[in-house]
């Protein structure tokens, strides 16, 4: 089963849409999508707006892969369950967020090798076509690897 979640901070369509056509193109019909309060409504995979917390663990824990925004929640949740992650960051120049910080943070730590990412959706359609690729990192603990934490200190109180 394949989870798509956009996180809590509102609608993510840009990526819904196209897992939701990528769910089309192949006839998948494992994917279950937590998409936000939008108007969207995906024809292909099945989707909740929201979920309640033990739910949204119980498809977490039973994915074989996570597909989600840049939202630290996720990519440390990924790396705590040892979940193969496919990251698009949401732009501030797209209007999705208010600045860049998402693609900043998968910038930096799909350089450190702990994520997957597509930065667009063309991006997104080719990696999803070679899901075999996507690997899961190695677990980290509760609040993270301490290494990872640090890098993120570190990026996050650099000017």
């Amino acid at each position: 089963m394949i989870l798509v979640t956009v996180g809590t901070d509102g609608p993510f369509d840009r990526l819904i849409t196209t897992v939701d056509q990528w769910a089309c193109d192949t006839g998948r019909t494992d994917v279950i999508g937590q998409i936000g309060r939008t108007k969207l409504q995906p024809k292909f995979i099945r989707w909740h707006a929201f979920l309640e917390p033990p739910q949204f663990h119980e498809y977490f824990s039973a994915a074989d892969l996570v597909i989600a925004h840049a939202g630290m929640g996720t990519i440390l949740s990924a790396l705590r369950y040892e979940k193969p992650l496919l990251v698009m960051p949401r732009r501030a120049s797209l209007g999705e967020q208010r600045n860049e910080h998402q693609f900043a943070t998968a910038t930096h730590l799909l350089n450190l090798g702990k994520i997957d990412v597509a930065f667009d959706e063309r991006e997104l359609k080719s990696r999803l076509t070679s899901l075999g690729d996507l690997r899961a990192r190695p677990r980290s603990g509760s609040f993270g690897d301490p290494t990872l934490l640090a890098a993120i200190r570190s990026f996050i109180h650099s000017d």
